[in-house]
C-alpha cells in the first residue's frame, strides 16, 4: 500500500462523525471484578464521511477520490476537524548535538495525566518553529511526510524547541465498495463510508 500525499476533500471531512478509539479486552470474573487488557498503546481514529456529502458535486469528487485510492489500497491525508491544530508547544530541548526533533502534540487532562502523539503529516504552510523563544524564519526544514524538524545547526544545550502547526492524519478508506443509490436527478442515498487512521 502506498501513501498518496493528497488531502481528502476538507469540505466533506468537515461533516464526518468519529474520532479516536482504543482496543481493550474486558474480562469479568464470577466475583464481578474485572481484568482489562490494553491492546493498543495509542489511539486510532475512525470516521464515517457519508454525512459530509451535501450535493452531487461533492459526491462526484468523492467518487473520483475513492477511485484514485483504489478503495482500501492507498492511504491519504485526512483532516480531523475535531483535532487538527497544534498550539505552540515544546517538542524538545537542545543538547548542542541533536539536530532533528519530531513534531508532537502533548495532551494533558485535568488529573495531570499526559499522552504524547507524534505529528507526521503537518501542513507545511502553517508550521512555525521557535528556538529559545525566538521565532525562526530560516535555519531549519520540516519533513511534510514525517513531521521531523531538521536544524542546520543544533540548538544549544538547554534551548527549548517549540512548534505550532495544523496537521492531517494518515488514513485510508475501510471499504472497497461505495454503495450509492440514486433516487432521481440530484437526489441520492448512501450507506456508511468508513475511513480509518493508518499507523506508521
Amino acid at each position: 500500500m502506498a501513501f498518496h500525499d493528497v488531502q481528502f476533500p476538507a469540505d466533506i471531512s468537515r461533516g464526518a462523525s468519529g474520532g479516536p478509539g482504543f482496543s481493550t479486552d474486558v474480562i469479568t470474573v464470577r466475583s464481578g471484578r474485572e481484568k482489562r487488557n490494553v491492546n493498543w498503546s495509542e489511539s486510532r481514529g475512525s470516521w464515517d464521511v457519508a454525512h459530509g456529502i451535501k450535493d452531487q458535486v461533492q459526491l462526484d469528487r468523492l467518487i473520483a477520490f475513492f477511485r484514485a485510492r483504489r478503495g482500501k489500497a492507498h492511504a491519504f491525508r485526512f483532516k480531523d476537524w475535531s483535532d487538527y491544530r497544534l498550539a505552540r508547544q515544546t517538542i524538545g530541548t537542545g543538547d548542542g548535538t541533536t539536530k532533528t526533533f519530531q513534531i508532537a502534540k502533548t495532551y494533558v487532562d485535568e488529573g495531570g495525566y499526559a499522552t504524547v502523539r507524534d505529528i507526521t503529516k503537518p501542513v507545511l504552510t502553517t508550521v512555525k518553529v521557535w528556538k529559545a523563544g525566538v521565532l525562526l524564519a530560516t535555519g531549519y526544514t520540516v519533513g511534510g511526510l514525517t513531521g521531523v524538524v531538521n536544524f542546520t545547526a543544533a540548538p544549544a544545550d538547554g534551548q527549548a524547541v517549540e512548534c505550532e502547526c495544523e496537521f492531517d492524519v494518515p488514513a485510508r478508506f475501510d471499504t472497497d465498495s461505495m454503495k450509492v443509490s440514486v433516487e432521481h436527478y440530484n437526489m441520492f442515498t448512501w450507506g456508511q463510508i468508513p475511513v480509518v487512521e493508518v499507523r506508521e
